[in-house]
């Protein structure tokens, strides 16, 4: 009996030396590759107002006059209303200049978080599409300034000054191109005021009037002629802001 035990621990010392002698001879260290992954698709969810002069969707605004944007994922969130006061009668050519737009800062639930502010008046465009196909912004005076019956205020003209695109996107090669300076016709339509080419115009952009509320002040023009028969009325026109997929990928329309 002690011989056999003893050839039997003999073995097992012999076997456990041996895969000791294997285990050394594999080089390390050894590596091995995985994988992250992540896919995005195309939102429909509304995008919010925000602060013109710092345009970043993490601080959304909520303007004086209440959102007019549209849907999908390829939008106008937003467009000021220009108002230019209630001016006294001269036979004086006139300029008068629009206000500049009134933002309250908020939250992701609406409520303000700090002091209401003055800034430029302003158009929002958010494309989430995810296909940098591009898009163009188009604007027309529908028709001349009028009154609720239909008196015409002659010979005036509507100008758009210091135009300009901003985001908080920083990489300039996707950036929009504008027309700094934009003076309407009533009833003729001005294509491209804002014309994002194929690999531009990706997340949210303002085209703004002024860069801040000092430079705003006098960037939308109404132009008055002294000769004008103006009546003791309220004057208004409509102003249609066209948005469109860029025309040669393969889609018209948002």
């Amino acid at each position: 009996m002690k011989k056999t035990l003893f050839f039997a621990t003999a073995g097992l010392l012999l076997s456990i030396g041996a895969s000791t002698l294997t285990a050394q001879a594999v080089e390390l260290p050894q590596s091995v590759n995985s994988k992250g992954t992540v896919s995005f698709k195309a939102s429909e969810k509304p995008n919010p107002p925000v602060d013109p002069e710092n345009p970043d969707p993490e601080n959304p605004v909520d303007p004086e006059q209440p959102p007019t944007g549209t849907a999908g994922p390829l939008s106008i969130d937003y467009v000021s209303n220009f108002k230019f006061g209630e001016q006294e009668i001269t036979t004086k050519d006139e300029t008068y200049a629009a206000a500049t737009e009134k933002i309250q800062p908020v939250n992701s639930e609406g409520k303000p978080t700090g002091a209401a502010k003055q800034g430029p008046t302003y158009v929002q465009i958010t494309d989430k599409r995810g296909t940098l196909a591009g898009w163009k912004l188009s604007l027309k005076q529908n028709a001349q300034f009028m009154t609720a019956d239909k008196d015409e205020l002659a010979g005036a003209s509507l100008k758009f000054t210091k135009a300009e695109v901003a985001s908080n996107i920083d990489d300039a090669k996707y950036k929009p191109t504008a027309q700094a300076e934009v003076a309407l016709v009533p009833g003729t339509e001005v294509p491209n005021v804002v014309d994002a080419a194929k690999g531009q115009g990706a997340g949210t952009w303002v085209y703004r009037f002024g860069s801040d509320e000092a430079s705003a002040k006098d960037a939308v023009k109404l132009e008055v002629p002294g000769k004008t028969v103006k009546l003791a009325k309220e004057y208004s026109t409509e102003l249609t802001w066209t948005l469109s997929s860029t025309p040669d990928n393969g889609s018209e329309n948002p």
